[in-house]
């Protein structure tokens, strides 16, 4: 199951539902002004992060640009709090499954949201990928 954190006015949010409503794909949305994340789930997405919370904090967050904070001065728990409190902090959409997670939306990389059996689909003799992959779609 996809789950695809929202908010509202989101321009790129609105774009990734249209893919999985285009895409078949299930998912879940959760809009992030509507329902507050739990701690837990703050650090589920943060540990997710390949560079931690650097990856889903938007810098340019007008909280963050006139309060000054520095938010590396945080300790992981009071940034969870912050996160929970400051919901616009987030940069958005965050899309994660068991296997993927994407911070925004791009054209290209949202393709790994697709169930794998589409993948194998389109899969072709010329296909640079072949040779790995080919033969589990002929089996």
């Amino acid at each position: 199951m996809v789950i695809l954190y929202t908010s509202a006015g989101c321009v790129s949010c609105r774009k990734a539902k249209q893919w999985f409503k285009q895409n078949d794909v299930e998912f879940l949305e959760k809009n992030i002004f509507r329902v507050l994340l739990d701690k837990k789930e703050i650090s589920y997405l943060i540990s997710r992060c390949e560079n931690g919370a650097d990856d889903i904090i938007s810098r340019r967050s007008k909280i963050i640009r006139e309060s000054k904070i520095d938010i590396n001065s945080f300790s992981f728990s009071e940034l969870v709090i912050f996160i929970q409190r400051n919901p616009s902090i987030l940069r958005r959409p965050i899309i994660i499954n068991v296997a993927n997670l994407m911070i925004g939306y791009d054209d290209e990389e949202i393709d790994a949201f697709k169930p794998r059996k589409e993948f194998m689909d389109q899969c072709s003799l010329d296909c640079p990928n072949y040779p790995m992959c080919g033969h589990t779609r002929l089996a």
